[in-house]
């Protein structure tokens, strides 16, 4: 006599029911994250003795894209992404690049292989990496939630204005 227990059957219907309740458990989640960058903005971070204190949005796309790669200083600009995912990263894709993830990708290994830059963007994984980097590489440059800036970086005026101000262009 067999005492092995076969396991239990889902069907194909329930097992579909179940990803959608585990969806829609989560939607708020991600919501909420899209709600706090659109409430407190997105604020570009640098290492604190960059030189410069505002950037127009042209000026920083321009920098995104790797068009400018020098600080006033010349000292090199350091270029740090969040990863795949995030919604800051997704945030900047939109509003900055004006690209999506597949066109972001194509953008670098191109500017790569006409050796345009040496390298593309550091990826950071989480803000407490994007800040520990911003504090630890001179001539960086990142992007994080405004709400979540400490004192050790210096965020910068974005056409005039910081996060915290009205007519924000990163909101």
């Amino acid at each position: 006599m067999n005492k092995h227990i076969a396991p239990r059957q889902i069907s194909k219907t329930r097992r579909i029911a179940l990803w959608v309740g585990a969806l829609l458990v989560a939607m708020p989640f991600f919501v909420q994250s899209e709600e706090l960058i659109s409430r407190t903005g997105l604020a570009i971070v640098v290492h604190k003795d960059t030189a410069i204190d505002d950037l127009t949005m042209a000026e920083l796309r321009n920098i995104f894209l790797a068009r400018k790669q020098y600080w006033p200083s010349r000292s090199r600009i350091i270029l740090l992404v969040r990863a795949p995912q995030s919604d800051e990263r997704d945030y900047v894709l939109n509003t900055i690049y004006q690209m999506d993830e597949a066109a972001f990708r194509k953008y670098w290994i191109a500017k790569m292989f006409r050796a345009e830059v040496p390298r593309g963007p550091k990826i950071v994984f989480s803000t407490d990496m994007t800040l520990d980097l911003v504090v630890a590489v001179p001539g960086s440059i990142s992007f994080m939630r405004a709400d979540q800036v400490t004192d050790a970086v210096k965020v910068l005026r974005v056409d005039g204005k910081l996060p915290s101000e009205a007519g924000y262009p990163l909101k």
